[in-house]
């Protein structure tokens, strides 16, 4: 039960500073306005390693479905213990982007942008072809799973791998990295909790001008993830 809790708390603290820098970037009244896509990229790093550093040691810092699915396929963590963390992950994001819509409850009422409103809950495509976005997803989700199998020295021997404290920062680099080079076209959700669980939270909560929730794209940033994560664990699994 532990373990779940701390998917929840590390899944929330992601979502509290990545999706809030980019309330802090596109909402109107606030005071971060011209921090960019390079702002976006370094604060989703930064909440990546406080999500890890504190849910390490507990839980294994999962804080993504994706990862946790991945482990899983490679017979690194327990297929029994998957629907859990998953759930905790995503009432986690939910939880998360719930705080940042508390943070800016002003700011939310002075935009009239309904897609910038969205931008702060959930992903949306540049370039709006299905097809394209999921293959994008698939290749970042790929990197980081294949990236979190050799962080966590999944290599070194024949057994269960989570990560530690001590991966906060090389994980927080690597999804750093993946903004950059990967990010431009989907928004890189690459972690089907960050992309779900706070647009379920755009659709319920009471906010002004806030649009549709787009879920039509919502299949995207799940599915994409997914098949992304099972294909990490196959390489994996040949290379070792």
């Amino acid at each position: 039960m532990t373990a779940y809790i701390f998917e929840f708390i590390g899944t929330g603290m992601l979502i509290l500073i990545g999706n809030g820098v980019v309330a802090n970037l596109v909402l109107k009244g606030t005071k971060g306005a011209d921090s960019g896509w390079v702002g976006i990229s370094l604060a989703w790093g930064i909440a990546v390693f406080i999500g890890v550093f504190i849910s390490a040691d507990v839980s294994g810092a999962h804080i993504n479905p994706a990862v946790t699915i991945g482990l899983a396929t490679a017979g690194k963590f327990s297929w029994s213990m998957v629907p859990g963390y998953i759930i905790a992950q995503i009432l986690g994001a939910m939880m998360g982007n719930f705080l940042v819509w508390l943070t800016y409850k002003k700011q939310y009422e002075h935009t009239e942008d309904e897609d910038a409103i969205l931008a702060t809950f959930s992903t949306a495509p540049a370039i709006r072809s299905l097809g394209w976005n999921l293959v994008t997803e698939i290749i970042g989700t790929f990197a980081l799973v294949f990236g979190v199998f050799y962080i966590a020295g999944g290599a070194l021997a024949n057994e269960p791998i989570s990560l530690g404290s001590l991966d906060a920062l090389p994980v927080a680099l690597l999804v750093m990295g993946i903004g950059f080079g990967l990010g431009g076209p989907t928004g890189y959700a690459i972690n089907p909790a960050r992309d779900l669980g706070p647009r379920i939270m755009h659709a319920i909560l009471p906010l002004k001008n806030k649009g549709k929730s787009d879920w039509a794209y919502a299949l995207v940033p799940i599915v994409g993830p997914i098949i992304g994560a099972v294909l990490a664990a196959l390489a994996f699994i040949l290379l070792n």
